[in-house]
């Protein structure tokens, strides 16, 4: 867990630093004070684009030079990742003062999300479900990440190759889906594990405040190199008359359905569908514990806003007892009145944390 976080240029603060405990870290204040922004910036100390996917350039301050940092104390141990005005898209990463691939943060951090955009989920395209999947599984095993950005890489210069109608080269295009059939089943295979062991978890959970849902994957029949090999070879006719890559991995959909109802989760109500994710998330963050013997930081943006006072209560006490450090965002203070005496209770205004 962070014990501190320090920004530098960072969408609405020149710079901060805020110091972190164990438990409930909790910030509030009014809309467009910074709340979440702080909460993406902890989220970009995991591999991917963070909480809010957005663009690098779009983070910096917009009074600064382009650049930005974010920095955090494990322990002895510094992480930090940013740009430099120089290179506004180009993302940099440091673990104790080294230059390291960004998919490395996945070996020092687990780090999972809920925010109001995720109350989509369910109802939007594939995209969305896969990379939500894609982060449960880095939260639990780091190499997937290497797996994720090595099958995206050859699949994109597969692509190239197929709509390149004067490029007939069979044996080039052999090579690559040898490439794609041997990232894609570590992919395919990632994910199927995660899936398996998020249902057994759920299954056995005592969770009575919330939905329990149940996962599938589409199409989780392609996930050894052999079946992801064939599939390739049996489509590369239809493949280089579309132009791309027209199925594997990268088109892969996660299912989700309320048990008790036996009901797809896009069908469900929207409360149902926010009681259906923040059971994911619990049980996610269980798995985490008992794998990694470490709790993941859980980021909850302007969760409790959304939960009667009853159910509000209940879900604190339910993390409290898990244990590990959570980070809580809400506009009123007194949404937060059930968190432990031992919680950081931070006040927002206009770029300025302080504590309560």
């Amino acid at each position: 867990m962070l014990s501190q976080l320090t920004l530098h240029n960072f969408r609405n603060y020149p710079e901060l630093r805020v110091e972190a405990a164990p438990g409930f870290m909790a910030f509030s204040g009014e809309n467009g004070a910074g709340k979440t922004n702080i909460l993406e910036a902890v989220s970009l100390l995991a591999p991917g684009r963070g909480l809010r996917r957005a663009a690098l350039r779009d983070m910096a301050h917009q009074n600064g030079k382009g650049d930005f940092a974010v920095a955090a104390q494990l322990g002895d141990i510094q992480i930090g990742t940013g740009t430099n005005a120089e290179a506004p898209e180009r993302r940099k990463t440091r673990i104790n003062e080294a230059a390291a691939p960004t998919n490395d943060l996945a070996e020092w951090l687990s780090i999972l999300w809920l925010t109001p955009t995720m109350d989509r989920l369910f109802t939007e395209g594939a995209a969305g479900r896969r990379n939500f999947l894609d982060r449960l599984v880095m939260a639990l095993e780091p190499a997937h990440a290497r797996n994720c950005s090595r099958y995206e890489a050859a699949r994109r210069e597969r692509n190239r190759l197929l709509a390149d109608t004067y490029l007939s080269d069979a044996e080039w295009l052999e090579g690559l889906d040898l490439q794609l059939s041997q990232f894609g089943s570590s992919v395919a295979e990632a994910r199927h594990r995660m899936v398996l062991a998020l249902n057994q978890k759920l299954d056995q959970s005592d969770n009575t405040m919330f939905a329990t849902p149940s996962l599938r994957l589409a199409d989780d029949q392609l996930r050894t190199e052999d079946q992801l090999n064939q599939m390739l070879h049996q489509n590369k006719a239809a493949d280089l008359a579309a132009g791309r890559t027209l199925r594997g991995p990268h088109r892969a959909d996660l299912d989700v359905f309320h048990s008790a109802k036996r009901q797809p989760a896009d069908k469900c109500s929207t409360g149902e569908q926010k009681a259906l994710l923040f059971s994911i998330i619990l049980a996610h963050a269980d798995l985490i514990a008992e794998h990694r013997k470490s709790r993941p930081i859980l980021l909850l943006d302007e969760v409790a806003a959304h939960l009667d006072p009853q159910r509000r209560a209940a879900l604190f006490d339910k993390l409290a007892d898990r244990g590990g450090q959570l980070w809580l965002t809400g506009t009123e203070p007194e949404l937060f009145k059930d968190i432990p005496n031992s919680a950081l209770h931070f006040e927002v205004s206009n770029g300025s944390v302080r504590l309560r």
